[in-house]
Parts: C-alpha cells; structure tokens; sequence
C-alpha cells in the first residue's frame, strides 16, 4: 500500500465550483478498486489550495484509476481551474503511530 498526496492551486472563483464537483464524485473515487482511503485537504493559510490524500493498494490500481473514464472526467473538469500546475508525490509509509 502506498499514498498519493495531490496539491491543487485553484483561481480564487473557481473554488466553490471545485468543491461543488468534488462532492459530486469523491465516493466514485474512494469506491474505485484499489482505493482504500481519500480525504480533502485545504490549506490553513491560502483557501485556494488543497491537497488530496488517498491510500492505494498498488501502484497498478492507480494506474488503473488514471487511465479510466472516471478520472478523465473528474481531470477534465479539474483542470480548466487551476491557478497553478498540479503537483503530486506517491509515497511509503515509513512510521504509523495511532
């Protein structure tokens, strides 16, 4: 299992519409095989930046989910809003405390 953190830098306006569709297709994507964890992040300082944080079985089921209909769609929607190029990182646990 692995984690994949995205960071979104969103125009300002366009933000209440990112959410809006987030809504619409967060379980979509938490119940695509492989995924087995996904939250939203906004950051504390700057309201147009977010992060998305999920937890994947492997790197294939990733993959998988970005090469389907499903993240197409959800990319193409995405996208158009972005202040910023989108940046991500898959990373290994290394310690889990709970």
């Amino acid at each position: 299992m692995f984690t994949r953190i995205v960071k979104m830098v969103f125009e300002p306006s366009k933000v209440p519409t990112f959410l809006d569709s987030f809504e619409q297709v967060k379980t979509n994507i938490r119940a695509f095989e492989g995924c087995c964890f996904l939250e939203l992040y906004r950051d504390k300082n700057d309201p147009s930046i977010f992060f998305t944080y999920s937890k994947w079985n492997s790197e294939k089921d990733l993959e998988n989910y970005r090469n389907s209909a499903l993240f197409k769609s959800v990319w193409g929607t995405t996208k158009p809003m972005f202040r910023e190029k989108a940046e991500a990182w898959s990373v290994d646990t290394l310690v889990h405390l709970k």
